[in-house]
């Protein structure tokens, strides 16, 4: 059996930069299961992945075997048709791992089988592609909530202070995070209190090749600073920001703060995943997370999936998703 991680990681290089389309990898084999080349889909108006990786390949396509994280689309839009690109390439097989749930692009996989090369669904959850197919399911972006605090709950100490709770290769896995996002959005408060920047940055300060959009939420004025200078969206409501977001390609935003808004998407049961770092400290008080219970019984309260747990240096990395019903 074929590897699926080639065509994986493919994807993954390529998250952040191809909104509103699927962040998908392409991977194409020799008959004796030798990698020829790999490919990632282009920033919107671009090539898919199975195109670029078909490009790259050349003459050795022919006869080869295509591992896909998405289901070839069979529809016409800003490019052709990937499965009629694979089946004039003279691939003879593809192996994908997402059924495509977008109306207007399935039926790439019976295309294919019609033109004579063997197709196998593989189901695979592919997390890069878990935002986007959110997104598309709610027609909203996919918001993950992301916080740093001490293990007692608080993201600064009584006399407001909050740099640094984490250690540096915590802080490290938060600006490589903030590369694969569409947005970040806080809210005012934060953007008063701290003044950020919400780039990402590599250790030596330098900026990354792909930036998020930098969005604040409420309607107090911000005054000049890293975000004047840099530029940003500002939106009155959370509501508004994500509708205006979605209908400007956006799919994947990072709600990073403070507990204003933090309250908020969680009240509006909005967060479908949340990243919690968490440093080796007891604070006893402070600020908190949230602003006010999110419910009146402990039954009530709302919970979430582990995805995973990451050891950041001496910090945790708690990965959680939207429990399903």
């Amino acid at each position: 059996m074929l590897s699926s991680s080639d065509a994986i990681a493919a994807g993954h290089a390529v998250r952040g930069t191809t909104s509103p389309n699927p962040p998908v990898g392409c991977a194409l084999y020799d008959d004796a299961g030798r990698l020829i080349t790999t490919g990632g889909t282009e920033p919107a108006g671009g090539a898919h992945a199975e195109i670029v990786a078909l490009r790259a390949a050349g003459d050795q396509a022919r006869g080869a075997t295509a591992v896909v994280t998405l289901e070839p689309c069979n529809h016409t839009g800003r490019t052709g048709p990937c499965s009629h690109a694979l089946a004039e390439a003279g691939v003879a097989r593809v192996v994908y791992l997402t059924a495509d749930p977008n109306p207007l692009a399935v039926g790439g996989a019976q295309y294919l089988r019609e033109q004579g090369v063997e197709v196998e669904f593989r189901p695979t959850e592919v997390a890069d592609l878990q935002p986007w197919l959110t997104a598309l399911e709610l027609e909203r972006p996919h918001v993950t909530v992301k916080y740093a605090a001490s293990l007692d709950g608080f993201t600064a100490a009584p006399d407001g202070t909050s740099q640094w709770i984490t250690g540096a290769t915590a802080r490290e896995a938060v600006h490589v995070d903030r590369t694969k996002r569409d947005a970040i959005i806080i809210g005012t408060g934060t953007a008063l209190a701290d003044n950020p920047s919400l780039t990402a940055r590599k250790l030596d300060g330098s900026l990354y090749g792909n930036q998020p959009r930098r969005v604040v939420v409420g309607t107090r004025e911000v005054p000049e600073g890293n975000l004047t200078q840099l530029g940003y969206e500002q939106y009155s409501t959370l509501d508004e920001a994500l509708r205006a977001l979605y209908d400007t390609g956006a799919r994947d935003v990072l709600v990073e703060g403070g507990a204003g808004l933090l309250t908020s998407v969680l009240e509006a049961d909005l967060a479908d995943r949340i990243q919690a770092y968490l440093a080796p400290m007891l604070m006893g008080g402070g600020n908190g997370v949230v602003m006010r219970p999110l419910a009146e019984t402990l039954a009530s309260m709302p919970r979430f999936a582990l995805e995973n747990v990451q050891q950041l240096g001496e910090d945790l990395l708690i990965n959680l998703k939207r429990k399903q019903n």
